[in-house]
């Protein structure tokens, strides 16, 4: 071989070295969904519902897949309907932040307005679950989730909010509180955190994942018979804002997007939103296949090759009939 020759042939072999070793290192079709996580659907796309919101959280479906979300700012809780459809489906939501339904299809909020825990019937009238711990108000109901006998397991961070006339918390710390259901007295579950946020269990009512925001870190817990928690570990070194669990046990945290972990806490994907930040997520869909995101400003729709764990209203409801909105609040946005 000449020289030239030989010169040719170390050029298309350096060439052909550098172009393996930047494929070998290339980031993930950003988009391809179905790169994003093994648990994302096949040619699934990622789609902006819609962008008209101040900052969207709190999504939570009925037993039917429709999924219903907090514009907290705005004070407004909204409805996307399997059918496609967002309304408003109720206006003045009591500065509702996390949501999740019961077994009798109450919506349950956070409703940090007043420090309070609202059951909204499906005809829109509201009660008043919980305004107090032992005389003094709660700092502000965050996030919640529903256990199978009906407890309530919510975080009461405080965040000061510019709707409120206090300056200062009303709790002497930031904690985790358990509300079971033949009582209206919480009991505090959890009081080493410096701002607890996201919370999820798991359908069988044997586990609790608490994420600690200002800790930057979720924690596991084992669920007693009491509703006390016990056997702490940590899950992943990785705060969340929001989170949920598909039936094959793994865990969705939310910030930087949507990150998901299998139920040992390893890594198995993460789905990038184009927002600041990512609120919270849940499944919703008539099949509950859809994975449905907020995210500051817009609500965003993931076809998944997964469905979410059942929640109570799942498991307990008689039918899966459509829930009806209140007369007062039926505004459809096309």
């Amino acid at each position: 071989m000449g020289t030239r020759n030989r010169r040719l042939g170390a050029v298309v072999a350096l060439g052909w070295m550098l172009s393996f070793a930047m494929s070998a290192n290339a980031a993930p079709d950003s988009d391809t969904p179905s790169r994003w996580a093994p648990v994302v659907a096949k040619n699934a796309k990622l789609t902006r519902i819609s962008d008209r919101f101040e900052f969207t959280e709190g999504p939570a479906a009925d037993a039917a897949g429709n999924v219903y979300f907090t514009d907290q700012p705005n004070n407004k809780i909204w409805k996307y309907g399997t059918d496609g459809n967002l309304s408003i489906f109720m206006k003045e939501a009591g500065r509702a932040n996390g949501l999740y339904f019961d077994a009798k299809r109450n919506l349950i909020a956070a409703a940090d307005a007043h420090g309070q825990l609202w059951s909204i019937a499906p005809d829109g009238q509201v009660h008043v679950v919980l305004d107090h711990m032992e005389d003094h108000q709660m700092n502000g109901p965050n996030d919640l989730w529903i256990a199978p006998n009906g407890g309530i397991y919510f975080t009461d961070p405080y965040y000061q909010r510019d709707y409120w006339l206090r300056q200062s918390k009303d709790q002497p710390g930031e904690d985790v509180y358990y509300l079971g259901p033949e009582t209206d007295k919480p009991i505090k579950v959890v009081d080493d955190m410096i701002k607890p946020n996201g919370i999820i269990g798991t359908p069988d009512g044997k586990t609790l994942y608490v994420s600690d925001f200002g800790g930057e870190k979720t924690w596991r817990y084992t669920i007693g018979a009491d509703g006390r928690l016990s056997g702490k570990q940590l899950f992943t070194p990785m705060r969340s804002d929001g989170m949920t669990l598909d039936d094959q046990g793994n865990v969705y945290l939310t910030g930087d997007g949507v990150t998901i972990f299998n139920r040992d806490g390893k890594r198995i994907g993460h789905i990038p939103i184009d927002e600041e930040w990512t609120g919270n997520v849940t499944f919703a869909g008539s099949d509950h296949r859809t994975l449905f995101i907020t995210a500051s400003h817009s609500v965003f729709t993931l076809p998944m090759a997964v469905a979410g764990a059942p929640s109570v209203v799942m498991q307990g409801a008689a039918d899966t009939e459509d829930r009806s909105t209140s007369p007062a609040s039926s505004d459809t946005v096309e």
